[in-house]
């Protein structure tokens, strides 16, 4: 935290908000997640809160600031999450699976990433889209590699899992996919664990 309050726009006086910095970002992301980023200001997030906008400056600078730090918390969590679940004492295919499982359910990383390719003319959303992107298939390719596929193999197969991903985000956002908590959608997880990880397997 600051030490010393920032001033207002208009310099007005600043009260000191018992928040952290986490807790404007993380409700920041929860916002972007529901309603996209151009949903994103300082006044109805200070409301969801339930605390003045000027509490909002004592740990950011602006909008901006705000989103850049969200964004930088998300994109670390993710690729957090990545090492975690692609690092696990288990076969490699197995390995794939589960991540496959654990990956379904993350829903507000899913709505997240949703909100961001919506939005891909911003320039900051665009560098964080692609950074994320691309250690994603890269992390799921070397997983692949260890499940003895080709280089180009585990390449092509990387991202066909992340077509197919990415397709249904799309889905999800018409209201067209099965809902996480409707049985078809655990059938659908398991489907794709067989089509795309354990193709060879009965």
């Amino acid at each position: 935290m600051n030490q010393h309050p920032r001033a207002k726009p208009g310099n007005e006086p600043v009260e000191k908000s018992t928040l952290t910095a986490e807790d404007w970002e993380l409700a920041a992301l929860s916002l972007i997640a529901e309603k996209g980023i151009g949903a994103l200001a300082v006044e109805p997030l200070a409301r969801r809160l339930g605390i003045t906008k000027g509490s909002f400056y004592w740990h950011f600078s602006n909008r901006d600031d705000l989103l850049v730090r969200s964004l930088e918390r998300w994109e670390k969590q993710d690729t957090d999450h990545i090492s975690i679940a692609l690092s696990a004492d288990l076969p490699p295919a197995q390995r794939l699976a589960e991540f496959v499982r654990r990956t379904s359910r993350q829903t507000l990383t899913h709505r997240v990433y949703a909100a961001l390719c919506a939005a891909p003319n911003d320039g900051r959303v665009k560098q964080v889209l692609q950074r994320v992107t691309r250690r994603r298939i890269d992390n799921l390719t070397a997983a692949f590699s260890e499940h003895s596929l080709s280089p180009d193999e585990a390449r092509h197969r990387a991202r066909l899992t992340y077509t197919a991903y990415m397709g249904f985000l799309q889905l999800e956002a018409q209201s067209l996919a099965p809902a996480k908590d409707d049985p078809e959608f655990e059938t659908y997880v398991e489907y794709v664990i067989r089509a795309l990880i354990l193709p060879d397997q009965p």
